[in-house]
């Protein structure tokens, strides 16, 4: 059986925000076994699957991912939608758009500090889609 449900979320400040509970919550109940599966439907936006008990992991990615791709560099060519997207869509590119994770015993399988984070990487992101499939 496939589930499936697009939720929309945010707008979140820019940054790495964590989306346990929200993925949780999509569904009402998990399978005993199976996978599910995130898609962020955006390229200026990530997810990914990264520590969630110490909170300094996280800035510290963000502090890495703003050295890769520094706003506002003149060597740009796409600057039409602002100083941050060129850099936002690198960002994505390093996150990347999906994660898929098992679910074992109605849960999800994630390891001892892994959590399920949303990246917004614009400085006025908005509203974001994220498709939720759900494989039992």
């Amino acid at each position: 059986m496939i589930q499936q449900k697009e939720i929309a979320i945010g707008p979140f400040r820019k940054g790495i925000h964590s989306i346990d509970r929200l993925i949780i919550n999509t569904f009402e109940n998990l399978p005993q076994t199976g996978l599910l599966h995130i898609f962020v439907k955006h390229t200026s936006a990530g997810i990914m699957l990264n520590e969630n008990a110490d909170p300094d992991v996280l800035q510290d990615i963000d502090l890495l991912l703003k050295r890769l791709a520094p706003e506002g560099d003149t060597q740009y060519r796409h600057t039409l939608e602002g100083l941050d997207d060129m850099p936002a869509h690198f960002k994505s590119l390093v996150a990347g758009s999906s994660v898929t994770i098992p679910i074992t015993n109605h849960k999800l399988n994630l390891g001892t500090w892994q959590g399920i984070h949303f990246c917004e990487f614009r400085n006025h992101g908005g509203l974001r889609k994220l498709v939720c499939t759900l494989y039992a």
